[in-house]
């Protein structure tokens, strides 16, 4: 396995092209914090995504550009400082700018995609750089036109709209309204979500912490499900029958035709998977938050995959209901 460090856009271009003109199967590196390697790691080489810059538009002070390789907390920490409370809610997740686009990051009411206004992209089936606009970019719940075309797409820079406001942003989450003490669609400033949102996460592990074992994990495992209005019915059904007609799993309007999300974590616990379960010296739930597989210490990725489908499987049989993976898997599958 070789390893190149690019640090530039014509680096990064170059050692994609000739791994490609190789044939080589390439991996694509940045932060690493969603990402599942095989315990037998890969063949083929890395190629590790350390480009760097911010840009403010001449022309528009609402308009960044942004390399791929720039980390993502240390941008949303510098748009919290300029007033820019577009991402603010987005503070606290490991990773590379580069990276957020691929699933929609998002968090507590906040997404990528709805700030994002353009991708330069290397399209390595065509062998061309490309803009890729917002609209074209097909951003939904945890997904992309990017995700969803695996290998086809190396992104090279982002560019986000992300206006500085003094009044703030929107409260849209319920969790996060009643740690800033507001009502839903009252608003908060840029620093106040941000703290926020990084005492909550930091509660439930998902602040990178080298003393917190929970915070050594790929972030949240599974994605919150959605389903359509039969199938969301099935569920209230099932739920109602084993824990009596008061109780209703979580159900949030996602898009067109009725669709609702649901609560994975919901799901993950009345399954019957709590806090902690697993080995205590391997693999294991957080003991803060049960969407957070962790390593213990001695845990491989064979484990991990073993407990993540425990998991999935119990769900599945107590609810009828299929959980997907977020993170992205190298020299193994889910």
């Amino acid at each position: 396995m070789s390893v190149t460090e690019a640090t530039t856009d014509d680096e990064l271009v170059r050692a994609v092209t000739a791994a490609d003109d190789a044939g080589e199967n390439l991996l694509l590196l940045a932060g690493g914090s969603n990402l599942v390697i095989a315990d037998q790691g890969i063949a083929g080489p890395v190629v590790l995504i350390r480009t760097s810059g911010v840009e403010i538009d001449p022309d528009d002070d609402a308009i960044l550009h942004v390399a791929a390789g720039e980390p993502w907390d240390p941008f949303v920490a510098r748009c919290v400082e300029e007033g820019r409370p577009g991402i603010a809610c987005l503070s606290g997740i490991p990773g590379s700018v580069g990276a957020t686009p691929i699933q929609n990051v998002g968090a507590y009411g906040q997404e990528v995609g709805d700030v994002i206004t353009e991708l330069r992209v290397l399209d390595r089936r065509r062998s061309t750089i490309e803009t890729m606009r917002a609209r074209d970019a097909e951003f939904g719940y945890r997904r992309s036109l990017i995700k969803r075309s695996p290998g086809r797409f190396v992104v090279l820079r982002v560019t986000f709209r992300l206006p500085r406001d003094p009044n703030g942003a929107v409260v849209g989450y319920e969790e996060l309204a009643r740690t800033l003490g507001v009502a839903i669609g009252e608003r908060a400033s840029a620093d106040a979500l941000r703290a926020a949102v990084l005492r909550l996460r930091s509660a439930k592990g998902m602040v990178l912490d080298p003393r917190d074992p929970d915070t050594v994990s790929a972030g949240s495992f599974f994605m919150n499900p959605i389903l359509d209005q039969h199938d969301f019915f099935l569920l209230q059904r099932r739920a109602q029958a084993k824990f009596g007609d008061d109780v209703s799993p979580p159900g949030y309007p996602a898009g067109a035709e009725g669709r609702m999300k649901t609560s994975a974590a919901w799901l993950i616990e009345r399954a019957g998977f709590k806090k902690g379960y697993g080995r205590a010296d391997g693999i294991a739930i957080s003991s803060k938050h049960v969407l957070a597989l962790t390593n213990r210490g001695s845990g491989t990725s064979e484990e991990l995959l073993a407990l993540a489908h425990e998991i999935a499987d119990g769900v599945r049989m107590e609810f009828g209901v299929k959980l997907h993976p977020e993170p992205v898997f190298a020299g193994c599958s889910w």
